[in-house]
């Protein structure tokens, strides 16, 4: 009975460089080369290596028999003399002179080797862009474990694309500034403040999209004088009682509102995102500086903005700025949501004529190209009311810009 052996290594290495050969399409052209290798030639077909043809062992024959054999006597070649060592016939001549120029024989995997080499010298990258990466590793016996740096690498994933940041809620509106849904309430921006060395005389130079606050031709807030009267179209308020939330984003108290709320003013329709409050008021009428003033911020669908401005000075109660203040959130940049509804139609004068000019954002970036609709009649507000938001913001008023020639007008 006949015992399978285990395989040599030798041969498992062969088997190894096979199966990684067949893996990346080199086998035609190199089990090619080892077949023409090791097929026999010509001379030795039929003829293993180590085995004499019909000739050589005839020879052999002639030179073993014994000499006293009955009725034979020794062959010897011409011109030999007895006892001497006969030359070799001319057959066996013949077929060493042929083994001698035939080459050494090449072991078939070392030729598999240097055709693979070959290969891998003109290796290019393929049409992805990835390099082939062909490695040639030794099977290890069977039941073991294959070691981790033999086993197949998956191509690095993509990383991926990075992803452009959100802007801050209030980039809509110009960057985070105070007319801005978020008021600059971003944390990680650039810090500026109403006072010291980032007040709004620095303003233009803290990064190069705020330099329209110090280069600006049509700034905001200004001194409202000399506005031509003229018959103004009427401002068409539709608001409505809604829903809404309140944040401390670090420069004001600002009120974010549910959707619903819109104006109509030069045939185009606005819609209110937030209003927020300044003390004292940024405007002045004839140099008239207010108590607060509060800006109803505006958008349309391609993007212009609309401030409605409500002046507030001292005097009775005022309801809309309560509810506000009954919502304060506890902490900065803490939007809180209200259970209650608003009506921003409560801070409206009964008297809706209006100042209206062409000027910018009052924070950082500072953009132009924003309509001011300023009410002429300021509203009220009680001291207590007022004293509430001086306690958090004493004072968070850019100053007044020059009005550079503007045109104002003014409701008759």
């Amino acid at each position: 009975m006949t015992l399978l052996r285990p395989l040599h290594p030798s041969f498992r290495t062969r088997l190894g460089l096979l199966a990684c050969l067949m893996s990346a399409g080199l086998l035609g052209g190199a089990a090619a080369t080892a077949s023409d290798t090791a097929a026999p030639g010509p001379a030795s077909r039929g003829n293993p290596v180590g085995k004499p043809d019909r000739a050589d062992r005839a020879d052999r024959a002639d030179h073993s028999a014994p000499s006293g054999r009955s009725g034979a006597a020794p062959r010897q070649s011409s011109g030999a003399a007895p006892g001497q060592p006969q030359p070799a016939a001319p057959a066996a001549r013949a077929g060493a002179a042929a083994a001698a120029a035939q080459p050494a024989a090449v072991d078939p995997v070392d030729r598999l080797r240097e055709r693979l080499a070959e290969r891998l010298a003109g290796v290019r990258s393929n049409p992805s862009g990835s390099a082939v990466d062909l490695r040639v590793v030794n099977l290890p016996p069977a039941g073991s474990a294959v070691p981790a740096e033999a086993l197949p690498r998956p191509a690095a994933a993509a990383a991926p694309a990075a992803r452009p940041r959100s802007g801050s809620p209030g980039s809509a509106h110009g960057a985070g500034g105070a007319h801005g849904s978020r008021h600059g309430s971003t944390r990680g921006s650039v810090h500026w403040s109403y006072s010291g060395e980032v007040g709004p005389q620095a303003w233009g130079g803290l990064r190069p999209e705020f330099g329209l606050c110090a280069k600006g031709e049509r700034q905001s807030p200004i001194d409202i004088r000399e506005g031509i009267a003229v018959d103004l179209e009427p401002v068409q308020f539709r608001y409505q009682p809604s829903g809404f939330s309140v944040i401390d984003n670090g420069h004001t108290v600002q009120v974010n509102l549910a959707p619903g709320n819109t104006i109509e003013v030069g045939g185009r329709r606005f819609e209110l995102l937030q209003f927020h409050f300044h003390r004292p008021s940024e405007e002045r009428i004839d140099g008239r500086q207010f108590e607060l003033s509060v800006h109803l911020v505006h958008r349309d669908t391609e993007g212009r903005l609309a401030v409605v401005a409500v002046l507030l000075g001292k005097g009775a109660a005022q309801s809309a700025v309560q509810t506000v203040w009954n919502n304060l959130p506890l902490e900065k940049h803490q939007d809180v949501k209200a259970r209650a509804t608003l009506d921003p139609a409560e801070l409206l004068p009964q008297d809706r004529r209006y100042y209206t000019y062409m000027g910018s954002l009052t924070t950082p970036p500072c953009s132009e190209g924003v309509q001011w609709l300023v009410m002429r009649q300021p509203v009220s507000a009680t001291p207590e009311q007022i004293d509430i938001f001086s306690r958090i913001y004493p004072m968070n008023a850019r100053p007044v810009q020059n009005a550079a020639g503007r045109r104002i007008l003014q409701s008759n």
